[in-house]
């Protein structure tokens, strides 16, 4: 399995599946969707749907593109009204059910974020086994058992944040009420089975309230595991089920 991150943080986030026989997953449509093109070098015809999160733009700016373009998008009733248009090709997913996109088998959950229905995934793939995608959300009600590889996201520090947005209370409170700490980060991975866990990557750090070094080693040091930062064109070529 290939990871092929176009971007990660507030101005969009798009993360492309790729497996061994062609077949693309698109995970959030958060950027122009000539990037996503772009990056599929505008072969479409392997796509198998795109998942989306939630409402906002940088998770979902492309999707009206992409329908439009045949692409599936996939996402909860409440996020499929938030986007706003109408399309056949919007298509809701029910949550704690199992779907198929090709081989791509799908699990949504319900999160906590300041919009309505959003949601996070468990993406399953017999090349890389079972994946948790995981952002935009204060804390993860749920842990898992037989976790592969894990996508979550580490926003920004409880110490950076307190210092940098100390005189602006409402952002600070923005933030803090609907994103994941770098400190709740840990609590979450450590609340699940990372024994099979080959691959943690970080995703959507704040540009101002983070520092991608130190979050890195903080992650390293509790998990023991290998920890990537989720950055623009980052291409990860074995996003396995097993390490080697």
């Amino acid at each position: 399995m290939r990871l092929h991150i176009i971007n990660s943080n507030s101005d969009g986030n798009c993360y492309l599946f790729t497996d061994n026989e062609g077949n693309t997953l698109i995970v959030e449509c958060g950027v122009r969707f000539e990037k996503i093109k772009q990056a599929l070098n505008f072969d479409l015809s392997r796509v198998v749907g795109s998942l989306v999160t939630h409402e906002h733009g940088d998770h979902c700016k492309g999707a009206k593109d992409a329908v439009k373009a045949g692409i599936d998008v996939y996402a909860t009733v409440g996020t499929i009204k938030g986007l706003k248009f109408e399309s056949h090709r919007l298509i809701a997913i029910p949550k704690g059910k199992a779907f198929n996109l090709g081989p791509f088998s799908v699990i949504a959950f319900d999160t906590h974020h300041d919009v309505n229905e959003p949601c996070g995934f468990l993406i399953k793939h017999e090349e890389m086994g079972t994946t948790l995608f995981l952002t935009d959300t204060i804390y993860c009600d749920f842990s898992f058992c037989g976790l592969n590889n894990i996508l979550i996201e580490a926003n920004y520090s409880q110490d950076i944040i307190d210092e940098k947005l100390s005189g602006n209370r409402f952002l600070r409170n923005r933030v803090i009420q609907s994103h994941m700490s770098i400190e709740t980060c840990i609590e979450t991975l450590k609340a699940n089975d990372l024994r099979a866990v080959n691959n943690i990557v970080l995703i959507h750090l704040s540009d101002r309230n983070s520092d991608a070094k130190v979050f890195k080693q903080r992650i390293e040091d509790a998990t023991l595991k290998t920890v990537s930062i989720a950055t623009a064109g980052l291409t990860l070529e074995n996003f396995d089920l097993l390490p080697f």
